[in-house]
């Protein structure tokens, strides 16, 4: 274990230097972000199942999920928990994955000697999204663990005993949503391993196609199939039509093949192109689809994706105040508000997308148009740095809403594994219940997930450093996986 210890050193390291600093002056440094940077990918490393590796960092977690889909003889060891709790829920997973991967093909060049983890974390995922996309012929495995009996526990994922049910979609229990994020989740990190490990790229790109296959010629959604098992934790309440289109547009991206976009071309109007009232989730993927199909318009003049560009502009304008198309809210510290629950995961998915429409924008001479005006790529990187800054801790409440970064930051995280002894400190296992007397503690987590973003504060920018209130205190990882591009682009600025 000598070189965990040696990362778990520099972690300590890291986390002084983070402490001492103070950090929530209005504007922060080039290296400010990159140490974000850093800290946002290591949270990735709190979220494993499975086995752990030997560099592993977080040396707080330990080995668990070793035997998940082993009762239905197949091989489910590995992947991410979402977020606070301990199932492996498939659809926000492949979110997440096609997200970090995104942020690697477009501000990659920025992440200097973070570029490496930042594929690990990818690679931690796709391993896992493989397993569950081939094991079975016409089959993917969308889930493990019963999520209404794990939220009856609160126990580390090291002591779980909670039933570790696995769910799946079939020809017969179609699921086009998850399957369709799972292929764009797999073509867009092929395209991240394209140079570094061509195998593996190729064994991602063939997988994805298969799998988007399966989601278009067996339609339905994952949340009639499965019903109480997703819902109302993922249900897909924006359908599968989105899906299909994201899936097809990384498939034509990562695959240069002519099917993809002639599927985009016939598909394009009646997969929700036409409305522009929505947000970038890993729900809803019609905002993200648009600015990814934008770029061969911007780039090619290609006349079939004029139609995207017209509606990211719809999207971008809706988001900048002063334009006429302008619809968004924000707190009154000027943070971009969505819901109550969990809306950091809003900020930093519109952040990325108004980044990488910012560069498509900006490689190409291109402005967005709002009605009568025009707003430029620098405009929507003001825009984004704002919520970037927020996050970090240039708000009313002067708090990093990053675990970790600064010298102030949510101490009492909606997080198992985080909030209960780790099994080092307390070897002996915690029960089920027993686990409940430390989410209702008052006392700090004593295991800090480093990196971890938020919930976030209320339209208000109140925020109530809880446990008991998830909606804030809550991390998960496509709440993260979108932050890992934004500070990368911004770690690159001076």
């Amino acid at each position: 274990m000598a070189i965990a210890t040696a990362f778990s050193l520099k972690l300590q390291i890291l986390f002084i230097i983070f402490c001492c600093r103070s950090y929530f002056s209005t504007a922060f440094t080039s290296q400010d972000y990159a140490d974000a940077l850093e800290i946002s990918i290591l949270f990735f490393e709190g979220q494993r199942s499975g086995k752990l590796p030997l560099n592993q960092r977080l040396t707080w977690r330990g080995d668990s999920g070793l035997s998940d889909g082993s009762a239905y003889h197949v091989n489910l060891v590995g992947g991410y928990y979402d977020a606070g709790d301990n199932v492996k829920f498939g659809l926000p997973m492949a979110f997440t994955t096609t997200l970090l991967a995104w942020s690697v093909i477009e501000f990659g060049s920025s992440m200097q000697n973070q570029i490496t983890n930042a594929e690990a974390a990818i690679r931690w995922s796709t391993d896992y999204l493989l397993k569950a996309a081939t094991a079975t012929p016409d089959t993917l495995y969308v889930q493990v663990g019963d999520p209404n009996m794990d939220h009856r526990c609160w126990e580390r994922p090291e002591d779980m005993d909670t039933p570790r049910n696995v769910y799946k979609v079939t020809t017969q229990n179609p699921g086009s949503d998850v399957a369709a994020e799972t292929a764009a989740a797999l073509a867009a990190a092929s395209i991240v391993f394209k140079e570094s490990d061509p195998s593996y790229s190729t064994e991602l790109l063939h997988a994805a196609m298969k799998v988007f296959n399966f989601a278009d010629r067996y339609r339905g959604s994952y949340s009639d199939s499965l019903n109480s098992a997703v819902c109302p934790f993922y249900c897909s309440y924006s359908g599968y039509q989105d899906e299909l289109l994201w899936g097809a547009s990384w498939l034509h991206k990562a695959s240069l093949n002519g099917t993809y976009l002639a599927y985009i071309q016939s598909n394009g109007h009646t997969m929700g192109s036409d409305d522009d009232d929505y947000s970038f989730s890993w729900d809803d993927k019609r905002p993200g689809t648009k600015i990814l199909l934008s770029k061969e318009f911007l780039e090619k003049t290609t006349e079939e994706f004029q139609l995207y560009k017209s509606h990211s502009d719809n999207y971008i304008c809706s988001l900048i105040p002063g334009t006429s198309s302008f619809q968004a809210q924000y707190t009154p510290g000027g943070l971009f508000y969505k819901a109550t629950e969990s809306n950091l995961q809003y900020v930093t998915s519109t952040t990325f997308l108004l980044l990488t429409y910012a560069k498509y924008l900006g490689s190409n001479g291109g402005v967005a148009k709002c009605g009568g005006s025009t707003v430029t790529a620098e405009s929507l990187i003001a825009q984004a740095k704002k919520q970037v800054d927020y996050i970090l801790g240039d708000n009313p409440a002067k708090m990093s809403y990053m675990v970790g970064f600064g010298n102030k930051y949510p101490q009492h995280v909606h997080h198992r594994g985080s909030s209960v002894p780790s099994i080092h400190a307390h070897p002996n296992r915690i029960s089920c219940n027993d686990g409940f007397q430390y989410l209702y503690s008052s006392s700090p987590n004593p295991n800090v997930l480093v990196g971890a973003i938020v919930g976030g504060p209320d339209n208000r920018d109140h925020f109530a450093d809880d446990r008991n209130s998830y909606q804030q205190s809550e991390p998960a990882t496509y709440i993260n996986a979108p932050f890992v591009g934004a500070l990368a682009f911004f770690s690159a600025k001076n």
